[in-house]
């Protein structure tokens, strides 16, 4: 089983030889802002790709929302590439970088000193008997949604060998602390500061107002079955595509993915600035210290 055992923040010295970028598809805007980076870039003789994640690179910025970062967490993750976040929209909490803030990033990346936290990821996979697919990775959560149906769903949820509930709800969320502001949010959840290892079960739209979200620890394995005789079925949807049809013939199982996605943020912004800009939180100036 997966432990969390790296540093959730530390400081680096980076050694920029080879970036890559990716921007927001059929946005005109990032597709400025990457030229005007990429020459940034190349008159300190770093070489830029577009749109090729691989090994060799030694970041990668995002240019666009959280969505455009979403769909690069899992192979940037699993190749330890440090990413780089500029937000092209408004809501960002994961590119937490502005578009006027974009050279100033990239110039920090020319010097060499950067603060990367290591974000948790989930890794989930469908079994059905003894057959289990290909799994799937999120940095923000896995969801079971009953879609269209005019019907509740009824979840067996259990925490490696310890039954937990049987969750009759519209779905379940399985999100990371980095995606406690996502769709978890929405559905009432807490939210969770990143840096603690932990994975959150949110029903959405429970039928029985007891059942609460669940805070575990970042070593659970969580596995999920549809109630038998219901003739229920049930979508699965990772970080917002959708991953599986799911029967009451199949387990999904949830637990913490091996690599993290080590994430560059601004050493001048802290997660609890973003969070007040972000949700709005409080009126006036910042008490002193």
């Amino acid at each position: 089983m997966p432990q969390i055992s790296e540093a959730f923040r530390s400081h680096h010295k980076l050694s920029l030889k080879h970036a890559g970028i990716v921007s927001k598809k059929g946005y005109t805007p990032a597709t400025e802002l990457a030229h005007l980076l990429t020459a940034r870039l190349e008159q300190q003789q770093v070489t830029t790709t577009f749109d090729i994640l691989s090994e060799e690179l030694d970041v990668l910025i995002v240019l666009g929302g959280d969505g455009t970062l979403l769909h690069v967490a899992d192979q940037a993750a699993r190749f330890s590439i440090p990413v780089l976040g500029i937000n092209m929209g408004h809501l960002g909490f994961l590119t937490a970088r502005t578009e006027q803030e974009a050279i100033a990033a990239v110039d920090e990346l020319i010097s060499g000193t950067i603060t990367i936290e290591n974000r948790m990821m989930l890794k989930s996979s469908l079994s059905s008997g003894k057959d289990t697919g290909p799994s799937r990775y999120a940095l923000n959560e896995v969801v079971i949604s009953k879609g269209t149906l005019d019907r509740v769903l009824q979840l067996s949820t259990r925490a490696d060998e310890e039954y937990i509930n049987t969750y009759k709800a519209d779905g379940l969320i399985f999100s990371t602390p980095t995606g406690s502001t996502a769709y978890n949010l929405s559905a009432g959840g807490p939210l969770v500061y990143p840096g603690l290892a932990s994975i959150l079960v949110t029903p959405i739209c429970p039928f029985m107002l007891g059942s609460r979200p669940v805070l575990l620890p970042a070593n659970s394995r969580l596995l999920t079955t549809l109630e038998t005789g219901h003739n229920h079925k049930a979508q699965i949807i990772v970080d917002g595509q959708p991953a599986w049809d799911m029967d009451d013939s199949d387990t999904l199982k949830i637990e913490a993915a091996k690599h993290p996605l080590r994430l560059i943020i601004s050493p001048d912004r802290d997660y609890f600035a973003i969070l007040r800009n972000k949700l709005h939180w409080g009126i006036g100036k910042t008490p002193q210290k």
